[in-house]
């Protein structure tokens, strides 16, 4: 068998190649940096100061001066004791989505499509009335009439395994509101 010839000092010689592009830049930016610094103002742009640079050079060199300055207006602010902190938009949480989907559910909306996590977060709280408040819950039974499957099964299930336990278990306000949502549940489902 032949072999075959490497091509590394080929490669080798390409990058660096492009490592001295990157060098050069490197080293423009350095020099406009000290230029500013000496001129006391930023350099506001690469084509201004330097016609003779290619587009590629322009590019990383404006690239690096961005970056620069950003950190410097970090370093700024925090100097100035100012946190940056940046806004992120604000979730949704899951009860919000599911009452949502429920709603859109009986508005018979063209976009409402069924979702197993909406589903699933309703079955999980539909006895919490502080997650489901007592006007959505109405809308939450309805929407359980059409439960099909094991969906069903294991809603009535655990309905079921709920109020034994219920009734083992003492006498409290809160555990009666949970029963009498059990009760409703339990009949419409069986």
């Amino acid at each position: 068998m032949a072999k075959q010839k490497r091509k590394a000092p080929q490669l080798m010689e390409k990058k660096s190649k492009k490592q001295k592009k990157e060098g050069a830049a490197v080293a423009e930016v350095r020099l406009h940096r000290q230029k500013a610094s000496s001129e006391g103002a930023a350099v506001s742009s690469v084509q201004d100061s330097d016609p003779e640079l290619s587009p590629e050079e322009r590019r990383v060199l404006e690239r690096k001066l961005k970056k620069e300055r950003k950190k410097e207006e970090k370093k700024r602010l925090r100097e100035a004791g100012i946190a940056t902190v940046q806004a992120l938009p604000a979730k949704r949480s899951g009860a919000e989505l599911a009452l949502d989907y429920l709603y859109g559910w009986a508005r018979k909306d063209a976009s409402w499509r069924f979702q197993k996590t909406r589903q699933t977060w309703l079955l999980l709280h539909m006895y919490d009335r502080d997650k489901v408040p007592d006007e959505h819950f109405s809308t939450l039974l309805a929407y359980l009439e059409g439960l099909k499957g094991q969906a069903r099964e294991l809603t009535v299930q655990k309905a079921e395994a709920q109020m034994q336990e219920l009734d083992e278990a003492s006498e409290d306000a809160a555990l009666l509101e949970k029963a009498g949502r059990l009760r409703q549940v339990l009949q419409l489902l069986s």
